[in-house]
């Protein structure tokens, strides 16, 4: 229906809500399941219900008038036989009022309450009495404005009956005979259209509670479905890579990796040894590296970078790191300029620095730096993808906390490598394996992305299937154990007295101000005001040798000059207090400050205050975090905020705090921007699908060795162009 949009002209509102949807396949439709259902296979009589109750009734208009008090209704009296019912409308249209005329015989459908005047039921649905009734539960689909359900109902009963259902599961491998789903709870012994045509119109007698928590079969069927699609994309993406082409990089002796290693200020952990040599050895290969390297707040992923970019530049190649903010840029540009700078003057190469926010001619001298190959590091924000950025010879490309990107971003960075003149331009999604014949494949940079998130299992076992992953699980010598408190609103005098002492001890201390229903502006006068406020609370307090203290202010609208100039005194510690936003959340990295306050902290999430937390701590001072809640009107903090800020309480442990979110929110908030918007499980849930997930694991490979056909149908029917952003 909606495969041939040249066909149709124009395009009706409801047309572009289905869009809006997603809904432009059949397959697609027939996969948009309901997210409840309604029971009109039954008539009810009034006299048997209960107060709560949603039924349907058929009866006679015994009452039909319009009141104006408290204000325009429409009140409306039926009579089953049994009992009478008020039904009572707010909005309704002349139309309405007319069907609903004494004497009229309707059948009506609500939830009704009970009172002193009697049943009432309000807004009901309804229409006139009589006909057969259903066979089956109406389902109740999700829909966004100018999709009515009627519409909806007729578009998914269409896409059902045109839609290719035929079974892509190999022979053997089919639910019910497959022996590793053998124990799987209630067994996917449906086919997929049985499953589907029974979810989307359920017999009456079905158990309501096996729809609600997708342990029915049906159910049970479409999440090992789903989770084989998600498997077969990813390991497609992974063997596609091994068809493409990068530079070997090899360390050379003696070279920048040996010098860099000799300079620097302290001994590398085990972990970072370990992973460094992981990474070494992937660039050692003409396949391009897909590496996830992960590692708590603190445990030196900086350096790891460093010593890869000085792999790739000792081999005679470009290295570019993107950063997402320009404070975490510029971190990065500091530390790898301090460390890799003095190695490279003698070798008359660069360290190239791009951000948004340059003038015009340092950006000028950049660019061309870049495009002679003299800069041998790029250091940038989302200015290092842009059109006019063209690199002599990209061969990595490192980015940090990959999960604040957009899929396209990543995909813009890889496609740099093909960006040199005279290099052949290859759109940036990952090409399909060669052909014989077809000429050398695409040349990509290899990839390093960088997060302080640490992944779960599950995750690293579905969602990054198809990276490698490396862990730095072991924290550098010096970094002292942060004491996490939970404090209430009301004792924002004693946490204020706290930072006077602090001061007197010559240490710095943040404040961190939330982010207020997702607006900038809200954002900045809440920022403003605590600035005002502790300038005010702190006029007499002292710093270590008797200065007056100095309350700073950073937030994301300020000028970047400004931004630099805050940062600047607080880093050389003439500034004790940092008012900001979380534009610190990552990349700060000051090690005189020893208190963390995040003012409004319930409405942070997990892994976003763990990372504010890791801004402390850093030196060998005894360092605090301090939580600061309110519960506002309410008498007690929301479940979901309690138990983050429990978890932030009993455990600074990375991954038991990733282990924990995932628990509390689901997979978005590790994944980021890798889904696109556009959430590639909407089915199965990690945490109780772990038996289903390790059968699509073991059949993934076995498929697309042995049906390559039928895998490539399975991954389009469910993924369709979202297959696309694995592969960034």
């Amino acid at each position: 229906m909606l495969d041939a949009p040249s066909a149709q002209p124009t395009t009706s509102p409801a047309q572009k809500a289905l869009l809006k949807l997603g809904l432009r396949r059949d397959i697609d439709l027939a996969l948009h399941l309901p997210l409840r259902y309604e029971d009109e296979t039954r008539i009810a009589r009034l006299a048997d219900a209960r107060e709560g109750d949603t039924l349907q009734i058929e009866a006679t208009v015994t009452a039909c008038e319009v009141s104006f008090r408290p204000r325009r209704q429409l009140l409306v009296t039926v009579d089953d036989g049994s009992d009478t019912c008020l039904l009572r409308f707010f909005n309704f249209y002349p139309s309405q009022q007319k069907a609903l005329a004494v004497g009229a015989r309707i059948r009506v459908r609500g939830e009704v309450r009970g009172g002193f005047g009697g049943l009432t039921m309000m807004h009901p649905s309804f229409r006139a009495a009589g006909g057969e009734l259903p066979t089956a539960l109406t389902p109740v689909y999700p829909t966004v404005a100018g999709l009515p359900q009627a519409y909806l109902r007729k578009a998914v009963l269409g896409g059902l009956a045109h839609a290719d259902l035929s079974d892509t599961l190999p022979a053997p491998a089919l639910p019910g005979s497959c022996e590793n789903l053998s124990e799987i709870g209630p067994k996917p012994l449906w086919s997929l259209r049985e499953s589907l045509s029974f979810l989307h119109h359920p017999t009456p007698d079905v158990a309501l509670a096996t729809l609600e928590d997708h342990s029915h079969p049906a159910w049970q069927r479409l999440k090992a479905e789903e989770l084989l699609a998600q498997q077969l994309s990813q390991l497609q993406a992974k063997r596609a890579r091994e068809h493409l082409r990068a530079p070997a990089l090899r360390p050379q002796r003696g070279g920048l990796h040996e010098q860099l290693l000799a300079v620097l200020p302290f001994a590398l952990t085990r972990a970072q040894h370990r992973v460094s040599e992981e990474i070494a050895r992937d660039l050692a290969q003409a396949v391009p590296m897909h590496r996830l390297l992960q590692g708590d707040v603190g445990s030196g992923k900086t350096v790891v970078a460093a010593l890869a970019a000085a792999i790739c530049i000792d081999a005679g190649w470009q290295c570019a790191l993107m950063a997402p903010t320009e404070i975490l840029a510029e971190q990065h540009f500091r530390k790898l300029i301090g460390w890799l700078e003095p190695l490279l003057a003698p070798l008359r190469l660069r360290t190239a620095w791009l951000t948004g926010s340059q003038k015009a001619k340092e950006r000028r001298e950049m660019l061309a730096l870049i495009e002679s190959g003299e800069a041998a590091l790029v250091i940038g924000t989302h200015a290092v993808i842009q059109d006019k950025v063209v690199f002599k010879r990209l061969a990595l490309a490192i980015i940090d906390e990959q999960h604040r990107f957009g899929v396209a971003q990543r995909l813009a960075l890889r496609s740099k490598a093909n960006s040199a003149p005279g290099a052949v331009h290859v759109p940036a999604p990952t090409p399909a394996l060669p052909r014989a014949g077809e000429g050398e494949p695409q040349r990509e940079p290899h990839l390093l992305m960088m997060t302080a998130t640490p992944i779960p299992r599950t995750l690293a076992m579905s969602y990054y299937a198809d990276l490698e992953v490396s862990t730095l699980d072991e924290l550098p010598p010096g970094r002292t154990p942060v004491i996490t408190k939970l404090v209430h609103e009301s004792r924002r005098d004693e946490v204020i007295e706290r930072i006077r002492a602090q001061l007197a001890q010559g240490r710095q201390v943040y404040w961190v101000c939330p982010l207020i229903e997702e607006s900038e502006a809200l954002d900045l006068v809440n920022a403003t005001q605590t600035h005002a406020a502790l300038s005010e609370a702190l006029a007499g307090a002292r710093m270590n040798g008797g200065k007056a203290t100095m309350v700073g202010l950073l937030h994301s609208r300020m000028p970047v000059a400004e931004k630099r100039a805050v940062m600047a005194l607080f880093t050389g510690g003439q500034m004790g207090v940092l008012v900001s936003t979380t534009v610190i959340e990552v990349g700060v990295d000051v090690l005189n400050a020893s208190l963390m306050v995040i003012e409004h902290a319930e409405r942070f999430g997990l892994s976003q205050l763990h990372q504010l937390r890791g801004r402390v701590g850093r030196g060998a001072a005894a360092s605090a975090c301090v939580l600061l809640y309110s519960t506002g009107e309410a008498p007690r903090l929301g479940e979901t905020a309690r138990a983050r800020l429990k978890a932030m309480v009993e455990t600074s442990d990375g991954f038991e705090i990733a282990r924990r979110d995932l628990e509390i929110r689901g997979p978005g908030e590790f994944l980021g921007a890798r889904q696109s918007g556009a959430p590639l499980l909407r089915f199965a849930d990690l945490a109780l699908d772990a038996d289903l997930l390790d059968w699509a694991r073991n059949l993934a490979p076995q498929m697309l060795d042995q049906h390559p056909e039928l895998a490539d149908k399975h991954v389009q029917r469910w993924l369709g162009g979202r297959a696309e952003y694995l592969k960034a």
